[in-house]
């Protein structure tokens, strides 16, 4: 049990607030002239029907200023009871445990979730933020649509994670089928959207290693989720012919159910992790199929010590490299001891070392555990010494291959050595990059020449990503919390343009078609100073250009949707288009096939062309040698001020061969571990479940209305019902949520639900005021409105449980802040759903407005007894007529919220839907989930799952 000093710090100073608020309260409303000293003597006013049982002001006076404070003490020490309570306890480790066993594991995972996407929405916002100042543009309330496609995006890869690893199984993991082999596909069809591929026939057997290559957007990844399930049971696709896993039928068996014997590492896998901590990560698949703790804990202890990775097991995820992302990963994949592994781009994001790394580990799997593994993957050529079958995918069909030359170099173009012309455009000496005092470059030193190439190389963590951001922003602070020392000098008067394609290049997209993004930079351009007007079709045509004859789709179709080459090359575009002097890409190969790579070359060497200096930074060596490139090696935050030697420079770059690399062993096969009989959730029938949602809530409305239904009641009951309330708001939230319990069954719905609540949580932290909510409720409405009542119901209230986690918030006024947020989100979903364009924007605008007020006056009302406690003017009065109580209350709301904190939300929450409304209404209903009873509707369009994992559109289907 860690103390953490935050949430108690904010319950002092609450605390503290509070007191001086019914101190105010008492001087205000009636005087405090309790004896003497007199402090004040205010004239006494009072206020007209119906509130002249109102006092404003009167005397002041010592003795009663104390009586006000000391009315408070009870309170306040309750606030910061809890606060110490929220500063000891580790609420996030309880939804761990939460999510292991017990009746509430659907919304327990789906917190879990939600804690582990902060890191990833907090990068997301740090990269979308950056993305903004490389275009030029002011970060405002269009950066929302980038972040929220990140998130969105990332909610897709947990979800598949959540379902390879077995959430929501019924049954037990499936035995192998002996005679069958791990893996029969036989005249199948994996068939999505308009693409549809062949497998005639593919039976790897146990104990190999298979590679498929082939080019990017060809289907490799659609086959391996077709094997995974995924296609047909998650992405809408289809599965035809014979193809069994483990001798069970891949078409009726969905990848829950398949989870002890298929091990799956997606694309990008640090996208994918469903937790926060290493050790977690990897026993997520014992933890659903509810293997005891212990057992868990020696598994996954095992199982790292095999795969190498036992010192990570209590790092955090986000401090992870790429390397050490996909050895967890693999790690995670195999912990039930599978027979079939498969792996999607393993190699993509990592350094020679890293890739060596990972390939000992697959080999070994295969070699010593007798695990069948299938790898696709574009940098093929590494594999060749352990690759057991080669297939690759030709006109529609996976068919027998050869492997690649695993030593061919690509073809070395001469580099351009800068002539007399060649005059240096950007110079840095001596370059140094802090984030947070940690050294991130220490001693860079870069020169670039006009119309040359230059590739900054080195190991992940070297720096190289830094040095370019720092060239591309020229100033001493950088992205938050880093700062840059030492000097940078542009070679032209005027300083010309740096531009940077980062590597997270798709958060320079903020439109919703291609077409619109060309458009806008050309607006962009054309506000700058002296710019001439731009021909039409100016940015289409400069995009055609770097293309070249490959070409491009430039209408409406969304950018992410492009293929990974395709979109490298339109961010190319619109950072070039009005031509820099200095051209940055950050890894300008990931993820693509020769083909792409070729035309992402071309595209490179025509601004080259065009008198640009290219500086990029990449891992892939021959890719920069056939390029022509300048080598710059990097390592350790040092980039040395001289280039290789030409005779070195003109060689690739082969395998750090001399390092010394510990091969795991796989030699035993680890004990089973049995499961726990699972936990019965509770099941109701429909109407039943129905009648008793609306029970609750309306206890909960009673709750809130508290101080006017005591006037009905007998004297001795409503001196109880404060109390009373204070009781029923959190058994009727348990029971709300334990009834909501069902709806989170499906892995989709948990990411979805998880990663939103992650926004909206990061949303109320940081725009959050003293009893009020405002810029949460643009997200509330939107997901709301685009996924249906009940969903925004879950969403609302896991918003606030994990905010309150977040700040150390959680108190007596947290359930009613979950049932005011969970209506605001299921009021947008009853919404009439036939309204569609800018008549259901105003909608939305007039239901925000209307939400925002009545949020405040629920908020208020049970509150408000407590808050100006007794004496005053506006004070809650038992056994007083309802009359005189309610006026009280709306004079205590009018002065205290509806005029200030309320009026703030209501406009906060109609300017985000006219800015952003329809761009995230566009982003969500991407995404529509169909699962769990949450929404009906299923998507119209589903997308290649291969495009997908490049960061494109994603389908959470059922």
């Amino acid at each position: 049990m860690t103390f953490r000093p935050a949430p108690l710090r904010a319950a002092a100073a609450l605390a503290v607030v509070f007191i001086a608020a019914r101190v105010i309260y008492r001087v205000l409303f009636n005087g405090a002239g309790l004896g003497a000293p007199l402090l004040l003597d205010l004239p006494p006013l009072r206020l007209p029907a119906p509130y002249a049982h109102v006092v404003l002001l009167g005397p002041v006076s010592a003795p009663g200023v104390w009586a006000a404070v000391v009315s408070a003490l009870p309170i306040a020490a309750i606030i910061l009871a809890f606060g110490l309570l929220n500063a000891w306890v580790d609420v996030a480790r309880g939804f761990v445990h939460l999510a292991r066993r017990g009746p509430l594991q659907g919304i327990a995972r789906m917190l879990v979730v939600a804690w582990s996407a902060l890191p990833a929405l907090a990068d997301a916002v740090t990269s979308v933020r950056l993305a903004f100042r490389l275009r030029g543009e002011r970060f405002g309330p269009r950066a929302l649509v980038p972040i929220l496609e990140r998130t969105l995006e990332h909610a897709g890869r947990v979800a598949a994670a959540l379902e390879l690893r077995g959430f929501g199984s019924r049954g037990t993991p499936g035995s192998l089928d002996d005679d069958g082999g791990p893996l029969q596909v036989r005249g199948a069809r994996f068939r999505i959207g308009g693409t549809q591929l062949r497998v005639a026939e593919f039976t790897p057997s146990s104990g190999t290693v298979s590679v498929m290559t082939g080019p990017t957007g060809s289907g490799k990844s659609t086959i391996l989720r077709g094997i995974a399930g995924l296609l047909s049971h998650v992405d809408g696709g289809e599965v035809g012919g014979t193809v069994r896993v483990g001798g069970l039928d891949r078409v009726s068996t969905p990848p829950r159910e398949t989870a002890g014997v298929v091990g799956v590492v997606l694309q990008n896998p640090r996208a994918a992790f469903a937790t926060t901590r290493v050790r977690d990560e990897i026993a997520l698949a014992l933890d659903l199929r509810g293997v005891a703790a212990a057992d868990s804990k020696a598994r996954v202890q095992e199982v790292a010590d095999r795969i190498g990775v036992s010192a990570l097991l209590d790092r955090t995820i986000s401090t992870l490299s790429a390397g050490e992302a996909t050895l967890v990963a693999i790690a995670a994949a195999v912990v039930e001891q599978p027979a079939l592994l498969l792996v999607d781009e393993p190699l993509a994001d990592l350094d020679t070392t890293a890739r060596a790394r990972v390939i000992a580990v697959l080999h070994a799997l295969a070699r010593d555990a007798g695990v069948c593994v299938i790898v696709a993957e574009h940098r093929a050529e590494a594999l060749v010494p352990v690759a057991d079958s080669w297939w690759t995918i030709r006109d529609g069909a996976l068919v027998p291959g050869v492997a690649p030359a695993a030593a061919a170099p690509a073809p070395v173009v001469a580099a351009v050595v800068p002539g007399p012309d060649g005059a240096t455009v950007l110079a840095a000496e001596n370059l140094a990059v802090h984030r947070d005092g940690k050294p991130l470059v220490r001693d860079a030193s870069v020169t670039l020449h006009r119309g040359e190439v230059v590739a900054l190389v080195g190991p992940n963590g070297a720096g190289k990503s830094s040095v370019l951001v720092a060239l591309a922003l020229s100033e001493v602070k950088g992205a938050r919390g880093k700062a840059c020392k030492g000097t940078i000098r542009r070679g032209t008067a005027d300083g010309g343009r740096v531009a940077l394609v980062p590597d997270a290049s798709d958060d320079l997209f903020t439109r919703d078609t291609v077409a619109g993004e060309l458009k806008a930079a050309e607006r962009r351009l054309a506000r700058r100073k002296n710019t001439a007007p731009l021909p039409p079709g100016y940015a289409a045509e400069h995009l055609a250009r770097l293309r070249g004859n490959g070409g491009m789709p430039i209408g409406h179709e969304h950018p992410r949707d492009l293929s990974a080459g395709e979109r490298r090359i339109l961010a190319i575009a619109l950072q070039t288009l009005d031509r820099p002097q200095v051209l940055l890409i950050d890894e300008p190969t990931r993820g693509l096939d020769p083909v792409a790579r070729s035309a992402v070359a071309a595209a490179l060497r025509a601004a080259a062309d065009d008198g640009a200096s290219v500086l990029i930074a990449t891992h892939d060596h021959s890719f920069a040698h056939g390029l022509g490139a300048r080598i710059l090696p990097m390592r350790d935050g040092v980039v040395p001020a001289v280039a290789l030697a030409p005779a070195e420079s003109a060689a690739p770059v082969t395998a750090t061969a001399a390092q010394p690399l510990t091969v795991p062993r796989f030699l035993d096969r680890l004990p089973d571990v049995a499961a726990r009989q699972k936990s019965h959730r509770l099941r109701m029938p429909r109407p039943v479940e129905l009648a008793v949602l609306a029970a609750a809530n309306l206890l909960a409305l009673g709750a809130f209305c508290w101080p006017l239904l005591a006037a009905a009641l007998p004297a001795d009951a409503a001196a109880a019902l404060p109390y009373a309330a204070l009781a029923i708001a959190p058994v009727a939230a348990v029971a709300v949520v334990v009834l909501l319990d069902g709806s989170v069954r499906s892995a989709h719905t948990v990411a979805l639900l998880g990663v939103l609540a992650a926004v909206g949580s990061a949303v109320r932290v940081a725009s959050t005021g003293v009893g009020g909510v405002e810029a949460v409720f643009i997200l509330l409405v939107l997901a709301g409105r685009a996924f249906g009542a009940r969903f925004g119901l879950l969403l609302g209230a896991a918003t606030i449980a994990l905010s309150s986690a977040l700040w150390g918030g959680i108190g007596p006024w947290t359930p009613f802040q979950v049932f005011a947020c969970a209506w605001v989100g299921a009021g947008a979903g009853l919404l009439p759903r036939k309204v569609r364009g800018k008549a259901e924007l105003w909608m939305l605008c007039g239901y925000g407005i209307v939400a925002s007020y009545l949020f405040g006056l629920l908020t208020n009302l049970w509150f408000w007894p407590f808050a100006v406690g007794a004496g005053t003017g506006i004070s809650y009065v038992p056994g007083a007529p309802l009359g005189t109580n309610l006026s009280s209350f709306l004079l205590y709301s009018l002065l205290t919220s509806t005029a200030g904190w309320d009026t703030l939300r209501a406009v906060t929450t109609v300017v985000g839907i006219v800015v952003v409304g329809r761009a995230i209404l566009a982003a969500l209903r991407r995404v529509k989930p169909v699962s769990g009873g949450i929404s009906k509707d299923r998507a119209r369009e589903v997308q290649s799952p291969e495009s997908s994992s490049n960061g494109t559109r994603h389908q959470l289907t059922s």
